[in-house]
């Protein structure tokens, strides 16, 4: 099933996941109930984009601690990768391998980008922010990496 044009809105119920960490653990979205949760796809480890966006999440960490928030980065990087990632950067956050594309199509975040003339299927830089009730509270759509991190704490915060 091509889910290229699925759109998921501001109150809908989150797609649930099953996912193996940059440990090779399996993580679900159930884990993560009761608090809230910011989910961001990014195309590739260690591309300056997303690096920046990693970097500047870690930077706030201890500000997501204080609201009771947890992150996870999802992208369809292999176990291998995001282990080399996290460690290179020193990310205190939980990456998950969508190596099989399937929660990136069910967020619709799969689909065609283009680079330099050059058009191409991959991962749309766009997060999620679910509520304690397992709800999308809000959708960022074409993230700016460096200021990612401040604009959600900023939305985290209205919303408690």
């Amino acid at each position: 099933m091509n889910r290229e044009n699925k759109k998921l809105n501001v109150g809908d119920v989150a797609p649930k996941f099953s996912l193996l960490d940059q440990n090779g653990v399996v993580r679900t979205l159930e884990e993560f109930s009761g608090k809230w949760l910011l989910i961001y796809f990014y195309p590739k480890d260690n591309t300056p984009g997303c690096t920046t966006e990693a970097c500047e999440i870690r930077d706030a960490w201890g500000e997501f601690k204080k609201t009771g928030a947890e992150v996870v980065g999802i992208s369809t990087d292999s176990v291998e990768s995001h282990k080399k990632f996290g460690e290179k950067h020193s990310l205190p956050f939980t990456l998950l391998s969508d190596s099989e594309k399937k929660v990136v199509e069910e967020y619709g975040v799969w689909g065609m980008k283009s680079f330099m003339g050059k058009s191409f299927m991959g991962t749309r830089r766009t997060s999620f922010l679910i509520s304690p009730d397992g709800k999308i509270a809000k959708i960022y759509e074409n993230v700016l990496p460096a200021i990612h991190a401040e604009e959600v704490l900023r939305d985290i915060q209205t919303l408690l």
